[in-house]
């Protein structure tokens, strides 16, 4: 247990929590929507402090992460509790259960990335929500920037935005969800607002790798118009910054059938028309899984789900013409 960041004292002993949007005041003997923040005696702690759920070296890109060091492996970790209540949770058991965990500290997480060897890039808070990790993710993020490692948020981007700007300069790449382009989606089915989470990504492209996740959830957030809209939207912030729409399946509270695969090819063409870079989640197909050149269309990154299978670049550039592709870091497979 920590104490916790990003809060202020009020009247009886209560507390306004101010890590993300959601600003609870939390009297004294409570915890915030998250479960993971509770006030005692008018402080508020982080229970979670260095309490790990879930522990596995991962591909880089699992994250999805797929121009950040591709075919690198990544130490992922996770904790318990999250901000938002995604009625669709595919993690609902450490985000909204009681998992067990094991205690870390910062400096036993750096030995264990370098204890994974070269391959490894570095560390990534991903698995439940790590906003809501805040103090143990920065308090580590600082020690494997020092050990000259990678930091990785896999996050739902619902968080403040001066905690996220005291956070960013330790980060090296996020993939940030963004649920849907409508905020009566997020109040009803994650118990959240988009404007904070878009507020997210047009901060943080300006200091480290993002990528943007988008779940099509059918009957719910598949409309061709609001995919237009986030399209539209992500291309006016960056066209170079990779989508990944991921198909839905049924998990949690949520029993909708999934996604019909004629949607997500459908979007993958409407965002293919804006944006350089556009992946299809869960669907295995090594077409929808490829990086493209920008310039030529050449294939320069072949994936078979995970793995990386075929590299077509000479020193970032497309193999085939020259034109810089916008990946980060070297592929591991390039270099052997």
């Amino acid at each position: 247990m920590r104490e916790a960041l990003f809060y202020e004292k009020q009247e009886d002993n209560a507390v306004l929590c101010r890590l993300c949007p959601k600003g609870c005041l939390i009297k004294e003997g409570r915890t915030g929507f998250c479960r993971v923040r509770e006030n005692r005696g008018g402080t508020l702690y982080a229970l979670n402090y260095g309490q790990c759920s879930s522990c596995n070296a991962d591909p880089v890109e699992k994250k999805p992460l797929y121009h950040f060091y591709p075919a690198h492996t990544i130490l992922s970790l996770g904790t318990f509790g999250c901000n938002l209540r995604c009625g669709f949770c595919q993690n609902w058991e450490i985000a909204h259960g009681s998992p067990p965990t094991i205690p870390l500290t910062p400096e036993q997480v750096v030995a264990m990335a370098q204890a994974q060897g070269p391959r490894c890039v570095g560390v990534a808070y991903t698995y439940s929500e790590p906003v809501v990790w805040y103090e143990f993710v920065r308090d580590t993020a600082r020690q494997v920037r020092e050990a000259g490692l990678k930091n990785v948020l896999v996050t739902n981007g619902f968080i403040a935005e001066e905690p996220l700007r005291e956070l960013l300069p330790y980060i090296d790449a996020m993939n940030i969800d963004v649920k849907s382009f409508r905020d009566d989606y997020y109040q009803h089915v994650c118990a959240g607002r988009l404007e904070p989470v878009l507020r997210t990504v047009e901060v943080a492209k300006d200091h480290c790798h993002v990528e943007v996740t988008n779940l099509i959830v059918t009957g719910l957030n598949d409309a061709a118009e609001e995919i237009g809209a986030l399209v539209d939207w992500l291309a006016a912030v960056d066209p170079r910054i990779p989508l990944h729409f991921s198909r839905y399946f049924p998990n949690f509270e949520m029993e909708r059938p999934p996604t019909p695969l004629e949607v997500l090819y459908a979007a993958r063409e409407t965002a293919r028309k804006k944006l350089r870079y556009v992946y299809l989640g869960n669907v295995w197909d090594e077409e929808a899984d490829t990086t493209y050149c920008p310039g030529c269309g050449a294939a320069v990154v072949r994936r078979e789900g995970y793995k990386v299978r075929n590299v077509f670049l000479k020193d970032g550039k497309c193999g085939a013409c020259g034109a810089p592709v916008d990946i980060v870091g070297s592929v591991w497979e390039a270099k052997r």
